[in-house]
């Protein structure tokens, strides 16, 4: 894939800009799975365990599967797990806030978000509203809303020596002028998705940066877009799942895509929770038999890396650096924040070169702690063979990051052929 044959990163750009929260990653998601053939399976249904591909949605998580005619229960399993969430300011339950005649909305931070990223962007809101009948009605402003206006320079003129951000007053989206009055914020969205603001019970509500996706650099090699971290790798698994699909090579390629991993993953829907579990045990053909099947079994965690930064070299280990466009890295820790051994990186190894696809080392700086990822958790719950894989990307957390063109398509081949593998 040559810098300018970018229909993958095309596609990643159109799925993110459909996706500004986790339930509306996981619609677009359920949408294109659909147009593959694949069904939904209720939770509260019976299981149906019958040949063809599957998808089951809590909230905002997805897992989707595909049975082959040569698989069974108890056929080994071949996972990809990412997470749909991304760092944002999550509006607070009393939104309706301001002062000096201006009209805000009172956030919260969601995850470790750079703050100063999200300062005098054209903003938008989504999420969804939760109804007294129990009917949950999503909602996206996709205009410009909101607004984090930084201080003036000439009042503060040391800023450019250090900015200093309070979380509970400096991150205040301004969104109009007049009077605080309650209820305001939940009337205008109401009015939004054409039902009665009585109805509301409750909302989750973040904010996303309207900015389109855009290509950069001389050759048009870059994406700049928001949310890379982590729907790039959410849209790789997807194609992935749908590649491995028409392979039947006998093991049962699932995907996940789960909610909450930014903020620790501790929740029924992340990946410390039972959903994950609950399914493979069901693929494996119960309880008795998943012993065998998950020995059997391995799993890709996929989330975004750190790309080598040119302006921060010293942050990054010299051996070990990861480039735009040279293919999805090997993410290793030794203190295991990447589930990452040796067998697992040669199963990696092995789906790169049968895609031909390059790939990279990335380990982190000595002195420089490393995050970590859905992988050590998965491994930790289920006894999978665990292996950490991303993309390299600039600013990471950022509300805008930035990634090249080739490494999407080259993330969804390499994750077909993990996803397909019977070794």
């Amino acid at each position: 894939m040559s810098p300018r044959d970018s229909s993958a990163a095309r596609d990643l750009a159109d799925f993110v800009s459909a996706s500004p929260t986790p339930y509306h990653a996981v619609a677009e998601s359920v949408r294109r799975l659909r147009e593959s053939g694949f069904t939904e399976q209720v939770e509260t249904e019976d299981w149906d365990a019958s040949p063809g591909g599957r998808f089951l949605v809590r909230d905002g998580t997805l897992l989707a599967w595909h049975v082959g005619d040569g698989a069974r229960p108890g056929s080994p399993l071949r996972i990809f797990a990412a997470h749909t969430d991304s760092p944002t300011l999550k509006v607070k339950p009393r939104p309706d806030t301001g002062a000096a005649g201006w009209r805000q909305v009172a956030v919260e931070v969601y995850g470790g978000a750079l703050w100063n990223s999200w300062l005098d962007r054209d903003l938008g809101l989504a999420g969804r509203l939760a109804l007294f009948d129990g009917t949950v009605v999503p909602v996206n402003v996709d205009r410009p809303l909101l607004r984090v206006p930084q201080l003036a320079i000439h009042l503060d003129r040391q800023v450019n020596q250090g900015l200093t951000l309070d979380s509970q007053q400096h991150l205040l989206p301004v969104w109009g002028i007049g009077d605080v009055r309650e209820g305001d914020l939940v009337e205008f969205l109401a009015a939004e998705v054409g039902i009665d603001p009585r109805q509301v019970a409750a909302h989750d509500l973040v904010v996303h940066d309207l900015t389109p996706p855009a290509r950069l650099g001389r050759e048009g090699e870059l994406l700049a877009c928001p949310r890379l971290d982590n729907l790039a790798s959410v849209h790789a698994g997807l194609a992935a799942l749908l590649a491995a699909s028409r392979s039947n090579t006998g093991v049962i390629p699932v995907f996940v895509g789960f909610d909450h991993e930014e903020i620790g993953s501790g929740t029924a829907t992340g990946a410390a929770g039972p959903l994950l579990e609950t399914l493979l045990t069901r693929l494996a053909g119960g309880f008795d038999a998943r012993a065998r099947a998950f020995a059997a079994s391995r799993c890709l965690s996929v989330d975004v890396t750190h790309a080598a930064h040119p302006n921060y070299l010293e942050r990054h280990d010299p051996g070990h650096r990861s480039i735009p466009n040279g293919g999805p890295t090997l993410k290793v820790n030794a203190n295991q924040r990447y589930a990452t051994d040796a067998p697992g990186a040669a199963a990696w190894q092995r789906a790169c070169r049968g895609a031909g696809v390059p790939t990279q080392y990335f380990v982190g700086k000595n002195t420089v702690p490393c995050g970590t990822t859905v992988g050590p958790i998965v491994a930790t719950r289920l006894g999978i063979r665990t292996v950490d894989v991303g993309i390299p990307v600039l600013s990471m957390h950022s509300a805008r990051e930035l990634c090249g063109v080739d490494d999407p398509g080259h993330l969804a081949a390499a994750g077909a052929a993990f996803l397909a593998d019977p070794s």
